[in-house]
């Protein structure tokens, strides 16, 4: 460990306690990576502008390159986190009990995440749809761009209120999740300023892009200029002639 001070302080000793384990599998759980070790499973949160790369681990570190995790080859998964929002955890017990974990909601390509659930879970909320998708009790995953892109191609306004969401828009609205993700995913993400995949490649997803950051710019369907404003302190982008 170079850095222990992250979003939260790495526990004293963890190197001890993963020293000689084998790494058994690498999963996923909404924004968490999990690492799952013979005893125990690390909890990696890249937060905002951390990666992970597997390299040599003679490689000189970085600025900015908190820890490594050496493994057979040797190879070393090394941490980058210049703003030090991301974080490790270590669990012995079901990760999914961990109290980072165990309040998340279902993931977005999930059968769990469908029009029926969707609908039930807006029935008393009067929170507008963009920030409702955007929280984690509701739907893991659906970041910012990913919110704006698939209420335009649910035809939805960001400013609906989630209680007024009938059955059949809701069907429309999480099949959007799912395909905004899916499409997004096979260009590599959506690279708008320093993201980077596991090559150092850029994603391409923002070409494909409706609505997000294009202030002022017709619409690719319609024509009509797109419309941005701060939603929970976070921009959402829209155009009024395709959502409603």
């Amino acid at each position: 460990m170079r850095e222990r001070r992250l979003r939260w302080p790495i526990a004293p000793g963890l190197e001890r306690t993963l020293s000689g384990q084998r790494l058994l599998a690498v999963e996923r759980r909404a924004k968490y990576l999990l690492l799952r070790l013979e005893r125990g499973t690390l909890l990696l949160h890249l937060g905002m502008s951390g990666s992970v790369r597997l390299l040599d681990p003679a490689l000189a570190p970085r600025p900015h390159d908190h820890w490594d995790l050496i493994v057979e080859g040797p190879l070393a998964l090394r941490f980058h986190d210049p703003r030090r929002f991301g974080s490790l955890h270590w669990t012995e017990a079901a990760p999914e009990a961990h109290s980072l974990l165990k309040a998340l909601a279902p993931e977005p390509l999930s059968a769990a995440f469908d029009a029926e659930y969707l609908y039930k879970a807006t029935r008393r909320r009067r929170v507008a749809l963009k920030p409702l998708l955007m929280n984690s009790r509701i739907v893991v995953g659906v970041g910012n761009i990913y919110a704006s892109e698939a209420l335009f191609r649910a035809g939805l306004s960001p400013r609906r209120a989630a209680h007024r969401l009938t059955r059949r828009q809701a069907g429309a609205l999480t099949q959007a999740v799912k395909d905004v993700l899916r499409q997004a995913i096979r260009t590599g993400g959506t690279t708008l300023r320093d993201y980077v995949n596991a090559d150092g490649e850029p994603g391409y997803f923002r070409q494909k892009l409706f609505v997000y950051e294009r202030a002022g710019k017709p619409c690719r369907r319609c024509k009509t200029p797109i419309r941005q404003r701060l939603q929970g302190q976070r921009s959402t982008y829209w155009c009024p002639g395709c959502q409603r």
